[in-house]
């Protein structure tokens, strides 16, 4: 496979997960898919972010996170996600730190 194939590719599969997880499960919330998965839409900008500035784009994690939401996040928060409860929270420190934190 031609390398810009690829990379159209992975960009295609990157836009449809995009799409999935702010259009098609908006219910899904980001403390449970970092507790489940590892990562959530935030690491999914912080990630955008990380490529922009390897490229010596400069761009923060606010401009980032509103690039990957759509809207500024807070707005999205306020919209879609509800408040954790003491359990999911303890979850998501060990996630953090096996899966975040490790990253640097």
């Amino acid at each position: 496979m031609e390398d810009q194939t690829r990379i159209e590719l992975e960009a295609a599969a990157f836009r449809r997960l995009r799409k999935h997880l702010m259009e098609d499960r908006r219910d899904v919330q980001n403390i449970d898919l970092m507790n489940l998965a590892g990562f959530c839409r935030n690491c999914l900008s912080r990630w955008y972010m990380e490529a922009a500035q390897e490229r010596g784009i400069d761009m923060g994690k606010e401009e980032a996170r509103e690039i990957y939401y759509g809207m500024p996040y807070d707005q999205w928060k306020a919209e879609s996600q509800t408040d954790a409860t003491d359990a999911q929270k303890a979850a998501f420190d060990e996630a953090f730190a096996r899966n975040v934190t490790k990253d640097g």
